[in-house]
């Protein structure tokens, strides 16, 4: 009789023992799931391929130069448009960044340039959200930020373009990869 007192003592604490593990167990599984790194977007990602988006943000950045209205030497990177992954928010999520300049003006004409920008960004569904020396501004209908600075203190003078797009959710994974 004692023996089986003691051993249903120690069966006892053994499946307090498990619970205990199972309830801790569940508990961080759950708080792992629960703090994932996935952070989530405000909008749902356009699907579209790189090439294609690398296109549309040429072409944004185009109308920006018209809407600056100044005529000077049009220089790039030598990355072009260059994709930002946005693995934040999930798998096959990409960003473009185009970053270009303006240069070879008076700074007459770089002045003149930020003042087209300010009219003109505004009429083109733009919303400024930064206006001094640097002019940040989005466009929530095309899903763009952009960051213009006139650098017009030093040897060479530009007028600096910074050209965001939103995170695109590429059509397939080959696509992802290829970019």
């Amino acid at each position: 009789m004692m023996r089986r007192i003691m051993e249903m003592g120690r069966s006892t604490r053994a499946c307090r023992r498990r619970r205990a593990f199972t309830v801790v167990f569940t508990s961080l599984l759950a708080l792992s799931v629960g703090c994932s790194n996935i952070m989530e977007l405000p909008y749902t990602p356009e699907r579209m391929d790189p090439d294609p988006a690398r296109a549309k943000t040429r072409e944004v950045s185009a109308r920006l130069l018209e809407m600056a209205g100044v005529k000077g030497k049009v220089t790039e990177p030598r990355t072009g448009v260059s994709v930002v992954v946005c693995d934040e928010y999930g798998q096959d999520l990409y960003a473009l960044e185009h970053r270009w300049s303006v240069g070879g003006m008076t700074s007459d004409q770089y002045d003149a340039g930020m003042q087209n920008l300010r009219k003109a960004l505004g009429e083109n569904g733009w919303r400024i959200s930064e206006d001094g020396p640097e002019i940040q501004a989005s466009n929530e209908a095309e899903h763009f930020f952009v960051t213009v600075t006139a650098h017009t203190a030093t040897l060479e003078p530009t007028l600096d373009f910074t050209v965001n797009s939103r995170c695109y959710r590429a059509t397939s994974h080959a696509a992802y990869e290829k970019a």
